[in-house]
């Protein structure tokens, strides 16, 4: 069975009632499709699945399907899609990063292998796409297809840029646009073509899914420089040791003084992170944290006004909660 994704007072356990036995459907789907004839696929397979997470993308799904009156089962398989996705994508992105820690305890990478984890990433997305071929919606595998392939794209210029301190901030959107948002994006999307909508109606949904992707990876590096590892499950400053030139970090290099800037130069281009606490000093100094929480805010409210168009209701009001706990969140 899958590990519970919540406690009992998080606030996300709240957000999933209106689809409660979507959610557990979807969990079902996702067990029975990690089972392999090769025992090392199931092992890791499951071995992150059941590390727990949000577990947003398919959440999004399957709220936005049943905000627009979706009646059938498809929408089950296409939020065990995103998830597929979603997870293929973590197994790669730990053994590119040779991140160690994730959620608070070893990585798959670093349990297993990179080996391994890099070709049961690629077992999860090819079966992401049976499943799609399953549900037979060309609409849903013409856009999961873009959507994976901006993905790699966006993994890929995140290494080009990684130790790049002349990294400015339309580069900076442009990575998690793709490597993050645009997966969000897709679940609502695909929620739309289900539920046989205007592609003009589709492409509203994709918009919250990205203003609110947008918003959560903001976050998420906000979190890398002021959160608590042990409830973030890794370590403060890991961005910096992989070079990432994160939004706090682009700030200071564009308003700090020219110490600061050498300073926060000098250890994206390392990759360094033993004068954290003086980068994190600079960033703490320049608002840069502020800054990004302001610029996260701004597409959390574009996310809201994106719900206009659908129905009010209970699955509105929750995917509505989900732009809300983007900023309103400790990990």
């Amino acid at each position: 069975m899958l590990a519970p994704s919540n406690t009992p007072e998080s606030p996300v356990q709240a957000i999933r009632a209106p689809v409660l036995d979507d959610v557990e459907a979807v969990n079902a789907l996702i067990v029975a499709n990690l089972e392999s004839d090769v025992g090392l696929v199931e092992n890791i397979g499951h071995y992150i699945v059941e590390a727990g997470g949000k577990r947003l993308r398919p959440l999004l799904a399957l709220l936005a399907a049943r905000c627009c009156g979706y009646q059938g089962e498809d929408h089950i398989r296409f939020a065990a899609v995103v998830e597929f996705i979603h997870t293929a994508t973590l197994l790669h992105d730990d053994v590119v990063d040779l991140s160690a820690l994730r959620r608070g305890r070893p990585t798959a990478n670093a349990e297993f292998g990179n080996a391994p984890s890099v070709l049961v990433g690629d077992f999860l997305y090819s079966r992401a796409f049976q499943l799609m071929v399953a549900i037979g919606n060309m609409d849903i595998m013409r856009d999961m297809a873009n959507t994976t392939n901006e993905i790699a794209a966006g993994e890929v210029l995140q290494l080009v840029r990684a130790g790049d301190p002349s990294t400015g901030e339309n580069d900076y959107m442009d990575v998690i646009r793709r490597k993050t948002a645009i997966l969000f994006a897709s679940a609502c999307y695909g929620a739309g073509a289900l539920c046989g909508r205007s592609e003009e109606f589709g492409r509203s949904l994709a918009d919250f899914g990205q203003h609110v992707g947008i918003a959560f990876q903001i976050i998420d590096d906000v979190l890398d420089y002021e959160g608590d590892p042990e409830i973030m499950g890794k370590n403060v400053g890991d961005d910096l040791n992989e070079g990432k030139p994160t939004l706090p970090l682009i700030h200071v290099l564009r308003h700090g003084t020219s110490d600061e800037q050498a300073l926060v130069t000098r250890a994206i281009r390392d990759k360094d992170a033993s004068e954290i606490d003086a980068v994190l000093a600079a960033v703490k100094r320049n608002g840069s944290l502020d800054y990004a929480r302001g610029l996260a805010a701004q597409y959390q409210a574009n996310a809201l006004a994106a719900l206009e168009c659908l129905p009010a209701n209970d699955c509105r009001d929750a995917m509505a909660a989900i732009a809300h706990l983007a900023l309103a969140r400790d990990h």
